[in-house]
C-alpha cells in the first residue's frame, strides 16, 4: 500500500472524530485547549488501537478469506464510505443543533464519542489483514493523522462549526469508498 492511500483511509477515517470535535468545540461549555488536546489523543488512540484489533482477528481468517480480498476491501471500505456519505446527508437535511445548555465535557462523554468513532477503524483492520500492510505503521499513521484532525476540528468547532460538520462526514465518506474501489480495480484490472 502506497504513502498516499494510507494517509487517504487515514483521513477518511478521522472524519468521524473531526465532525464530532468539531461539534465539542461549539457545544460544551469549557471546551478549551486542554479538553482539545485530551479528546484529540482519544480519538487518535482508539483510532489506532482498533485497526490492529480488527487486524489480528483478520488474520486468524486471512488463509479462508485470502482469495477473494479485493471483494472484502470494496465491501468494508464501501459500506463504511457509504454510511458516512448517508449520515452526513441525512445530517445535512435534519440539522441538530447544539443545546446551549449542553453541560460539561466529561470523561464519559469522551470514551463514548472516542469508541464510536472508531468502529470504522476496525473494519479497515480486518480489510488491512487480507492486504499485508504493515499494522503499526498503519495505526500509527491513521492516530497521528486523527490527532491532527481532532485539534484542528475543536478549534475550528469555536468559529466555524456549522459548515463544516456534516460535510466533513460526506467527504470521509466518498474518501474510504473511492479508496475501496481503487483497490478492488488494481486487484481486478492491474490497474
Amino acid at each position: 500500500m502506497t504513502t498516499l492511500t494510507l494517509f487517504m483511509i487515514a483521513l477518511g477515517l478521522s472524519m468521524d472524530a473531526f465532525a464530532v470535535s468539531l461539534s465539542n468545540g461549539m457545544c460544551y461549555r469549557g471546551f478549551g485547549r486542554r479538553q482539545a488536546f485530551a479528546a484529540a489523543a482519544a480519538f487518535g488512540l482508539f483510532q489506532m488501537l482498533m485497526p490492529i484489533i480488527g487486524y489480528f482477528a483478520g488474520r486468524t481468517f486471512s488463509d479462508a478469506i485470502g482469495f477473494a480480498d479485493h471483494w472484502i476491501a470494496l465491501f468494508l471500505l464501501g459500506i463504511i464510505g457509504g454510511k458516512m456519505i448517508v449520515d452526513g446527508a441525512r445530517e445535512l437535511r435534519h440539522p441538530e443543533s447544539c443545546d446551549s445548555a449542553a453541560g460539561a465535557f466529561t470523561l464519559r462523554i469522551l470514551v463514548l464519542q472516542a469508541v464510536a468513532t472508531s468502529i470504522d477503524a476496525l473494519a479497515v483492520g480486518v480489510g488491512f489483514a487480507v492486504m499485508q500492510v504493515n499494522i503499526v505503521t498503519a495505526a500509527a499513521f491513521i492516530g497521528l493523522i486523527t490527532f491532527a484532525c481532532c485539534i484542528i476540528g475543536a478549534m475550528l468547532g469555536h468559529r466555524f462549526g456549522l459548515l463544516l460538520g456534516t460535510r466533513a462526514e460526506i467527504c470521509g465518506g466518498i474518501i474510504l469508498a473511492g479508496i475501496g474501489l481503487k483497490i478492488f480495480t488494481e486487484h481486478m484490472f492491474g490497474i
